[in-house]
């Protein structure tokens, strides 16, 4: 495929992922403390669905990993802010069968060589492991997230979500860097700006409640 459309489907996905803090970000601007909206997980949904697909796309598994492993969380919150319910039967199929046809796609058609993004040619085995470790604590913000809104019993983003958030960024953008990739270095430089300022709201508020 012609790399110009790859990087257009990853651009596409970190656009969404922009709007969904752009969003969150105004909001908690606006309330003067972290707010989060039902929009952030309805983008946080799609934009999954076209990372993974850039990711399969780009054969770099640390991508592929991180929206594989965190896709249903973004789902669970939509479950916890009784918003699943709500939504329209096409949204619900997409965010459904989009990740059933992705699999079969791949079992039945794809042409991926599964060691390939392990060893070989396509990245050293450092900056897999870079990709790997900065794709885990990025996307290990979400799972503490859930353990905390299962909690408390309220979809929301506390203060170690942020910090999570904001190492992770760092260690995705280094990883970009290194692999040369426009779409994770231009997402992560823009994405630690807001991280910071949620990250300052979040402790200036003290978002997570006292126990």
């Amino acid at each position: 495929m012609n790399q110009w459309i790859i990087f257009a489907i990853g651009f596409l996905a970190q656009l969404l992922f922009s709007a969904r803090l752009v969003s969150q970000w105004f909001l908690s601007e606006k309330a003067k403390k972290v707010e989060t909206p039902v929009l952030y997980w309805k983008l946080s949904l799609l934009a999954s669905l076209l990372l993974f697909t850039y990711g399969y796309l780009r054969e770099d598994l640390a991508i592929m990993l991180g929206q594989f492993l965190i896709y249903g969380v973004y789902w669970r919150n939509l479950r916890i802010q009784h918003e699943w319910k709500n939504r329209r039967v096409l949204f619900k199929l997409l965010v459904v069968a989009f990740p059933i046809l992705i699999i079969l796609y791949i079992a039945l058609f794809g042409r991926l060589d599964w060691k390939d993004l392990i060893k070989g040619e396509n990245m050293a085995p450092w900056m897999l492991v870079l990709g790997i470790l900065g794709q885990l604590v990025y996307t290990g913000r979400f799972f503490y997230q859930w353990y905390y809104a299962e909690k408390n019993k309220k979809s929301t983003l506390p203060t170690g979500f942020w910090i999570l958030s904001l190492t992770g960024s760092c260690l995705l953008l280094t990883y970009g860097i290194f692999r040369k990739d426009p779409v994770l270095i231009s997402a992560h430089f823009f994405g630690g700006v807001i991280y910071i300022r949620d990250l300052y709201l979040s402790q200036k508020t003290g978002a997570e409640p006292r126990r």
